[in-house]
C-alpha cells in the first residue's frame, strides 16, 4: 500500500508509461533495447558490469540472468557487490567516469536516482511481452515499471530468529523483536538507512499499515519511531551487507535480527540452519534494474535489462531464492527449489497469501521525497 499523497504521483507515472516510449529530459528518445538476433550477435565479446547485493541473491541472478544472457549473446557479465544507495552512482556520473553499467537497486533509490538524472530512461515498449501476448506494462505488478527502472522481484524485510535460543516461548510477532524482557538477547538492525527501521518501529508500536506513512509525515511520528528504536538501541548489533544477518544468528551474536527473507531462506534450506521467519509485520519492497547514466555500454545494458526481466527469467530466479517474480505471467511457472525438488518455492515467497496478511509495501515515492532529510536524522541518532 502507498502512503497518503502518493496516489497522484503513481497515476502520473502510469500515464507516462501508457505512451510506452519514454522521452529523456531533453526531449530526445531513449535508446532502445532490442532482442533481434543481429543485436544479440553484436554483443559477442563485450563486457558488462552488473552491480548487485551479493550472496544468494546475486547467485540467483547469475543462474537466471547472467549465464543465459552470456549463452545467447557471448557477452561477458562481471558481477560487483555493493550495499545499496546512490552515492557511488552519483559520484561516477558527476565525475564522468562511469564504470558500472546495470545496477540492482531498491525502488526508492532508483526513483531518487532517476529524479537526479543518474539513470538512463528505459523504453517500456521494448520490454518482452508475456507468453500470451500481454504487454509488459500490463503484465508487471503495480509500480513494476517506472521511467528509469524495471522491477525484478518482490522481497521482504522480516524478523528472523534462531529457534534453539528460545526453547520455551518463541517469538511470533513483530512486537516481540522489541521485547527484551520476554525475549532477551542482542538484536540485529540494518545500519545503512532509516528506511525499514522507522516503519518496523511504528508497526511494532501499534501503527496500522495504512497509517504508517501518514504518521511518518509528521515530526511527532518520526520522533515516535526513533523513541521506539531507543528502547533497543543499546542491544543492537548493526549490519550492512545482506549476508551479515544469517552470520550474526549463526555465530550467536544476536538472537533476533531483521533480514532479507531470501537470505534467511537460503540459510534454512540451503544450509540447514535452525532459523525461523516472523512474517507478521513484514515490509515488502521492490528491487529493480537500472542503467547508469553515461555508461559506455548503453545498448548492451538495455538489452540485458530486457532479457533479465522477461517472464521465464523471473520465474527461473524464483527457483534459486525466495523472492517473488514481478511479472504476473511468471508466477505459474515458479517451481521447486533448484537443488531440492521437495521444496515448493511458492510457499516461501513474501507475497504468498499466507505470508502477507499483515504486510506493508514500501512507499517508494514517499521515500524519494524524504530520504535525504531522514538520512541526516538517522546519522545524528546513530552518533548519539
Amino acid at each position: 500500500m502507498l502512503g497518503r499523497g502518493s496516489e497522484k504521483a503513481v497515476n502520473e507515472l502510469d500515464k507516462e508509461l501508457t505512451d510506452l516510449q519514454l522521452p529523456d529530459a531533453d526531449g530526445s528518445t531513449p535508446a532502445v533495447a532490442t532482442d533481434a538476433p543481429g543485436a544479440a550477435a553484436a554483443l559477442a565479446g563485450q563486457s558488462l558490469v552488473v552491480v548487485s547485493w551479493g550472496g544468494a541473491y546475486t547467485k540467483s541472478q547469475i543462474e537466471a540472468y547472467h549465464k543465459p544472457f552470456t549463452a545467447k549473446t557471448a557477452a561477458k557479465i562481471n558481477s560487483i557487490d555493493y550495499n545499496g544507495g546512490i552515492a557511488e552512482i552519483k559520484a561516477q556520473v558527476e565525475a564522468k567516469n562511469v564504470t558500472w553499467d546495470v545496477v540492482d537497486m531498491e525502488l526508492a533509490d532508483a526513483q531518487r536516482a532517476c529524479d537526479e538524472g543518474l539513470l538512463e530512461k528505459i523504453d517500456a515498449g521494448v520490454l518482452p511481452a508475456a507468453p500470451d501476448g500481454t504487454p509488459a506494462v500490463q503484465d508487471f505488478i503495480p509500480n513494476g515499471i517506472t521511467p528509469c527502472a524495471v522491477t525484478t522481484i518482490v522481497f521482504s524485510h522480516v524478523v528472523a530468529y534462531d529457534e534453539t535460543k528460545f526453547e520455551a516461548k518463541k517469538p511470533s510477532k513483530l512486537a516481540d523483536f522489541f521485547d527484551l524482557k520476554t525475549f532477551p538477547g542482542k538484536r540485529g538492525l540494518r545500519k545503512t538507512s532509516p528506511k525499514i527501521n522507522l516503519e518496523l518501529a511504528l508497526r511494532a508500536d501499534g501503527v496500522a499499515p495504512e497509517k504508517v506513512y501518514e504518521t511518518l509525515a509528521t515530526k511527532e511520528g518520526v520522533s515516535r519511531a526513533f523513541k521506539k528504536l531507543d528502547t533497543i538501541k543499546d542491544s543492537v548489533i548493526w549490519w550492512e551487507p545482506g549476508s551479515q544477518p544469517p552470520q550474526l544468528l549463526a555465530s550467536g551474536e544476536v538472537t533476533m535480527t531483521t533480514a532479507y527473507n531470501g537470505r534467511i531462506f537460503d540459510a534454512q534450506i540451503g544450509e540447514g540452519k535452525p532459523f525461523k521467519i516472523i512474517w507478521d509485520g513484514q515490509i515488502q519492497e521492490l528491487d529493480v534494474l537500472g542503467v547508469v547514466k553515461g555508461t559506455k555500454n548503453l545498448s548492451a545494458a538495455l538489452q540485458f535489462v530486457a532479457f533479465a526481466t522477461d517472464t521465464q527469467r523471473l520465474a527461473d530466479q524464483a527457483q534459486w531464492i525466495a523472492y517473488g517474480p514481478a511479472r504476473r505471467s511468471s508466477l505459474p511457472l515458479v517451481g521447486t527449489y533448484h537443488s531440492k525438488p521437495d521444496v515448493d518455492m511458492k510457499v516461501h515467497m513474501p507475497n504468498a497469501p499466507e505470508n502477507s496478511t499483515n504486510a506493508l509495501q514500501i512507499d517508494f515515492l514517499w521515500w524519494a521525497d524524504h530520504q535525504e532529510e531522514l538520512n541526516q536524522r538517522w546519522s545524528a541518532w546513530l552518533a548519539k
